[in-house]
């Protein structure tokens, strides 16, 4: 590599610093002329029927123009839920499954009581054992 050449590493450096300066530079805006701002109504006396189009204007400040929406979508309309979203509605809150229902369910069974399970297993120890090979049985596959 010759000395009149830069490190690929450096060159690449310099160009990224270069890059952040002119982010940092403001834009020369060629629309800045002297216009006049139109006078906002106070945030207070805001209701949603009102114009909000005076706060969308990109030389008004942006914490007044979010404090101005704010004002605008605590209206009730903009706290309607749309029924066509599968999650606007809070499914953690919901009645309990009844007793009656949760015995009938065969997994809750499994999984709740142990009623069922001590069943299961007496019947299974009642029952006699077959003696018979399990790979010959009807039904079984062989392993």
């Amino acid at each position: 590599m010759t000395q009149d050449k830069e490190v690929f590493l450096e060159r690449w450096s310099r160009r990224k610093l270069e890059q952040v300066e002119e982010k940092a530079a403001p834009p020369a805006r060629a629309e800045e002329k002297d216009e006049p701002v139109v006078a906002l109504p106070p945030i207070e006396d805001l209701h949603p029927e009102s114009d909000f189009t005076p706060f969308m204007n990109p030389k008004v400040d942006g914490e007044t123009r979010r404090a101005a929406l704010k004002k605008l979508f605590t209206d009730a309309h903009y706290n309607i839920p749309d029924p066509f979203e599968a999650y606007s509605e809070d499914y953690t809150v919901s009645e309990t499954i009844p007793l009656e229902m949760l015995k009938t369910l065969n997994h809750a069974q499994k999984l709740l009581f142990d009623e069922p399970e001590k069943k299961i297993e007496a019947a299974a120890a009642a029952a006699p054992q077959d003696d018979a090979d399990p790979k010959d049985a009807v039904g079984k596959q062989d392993a």
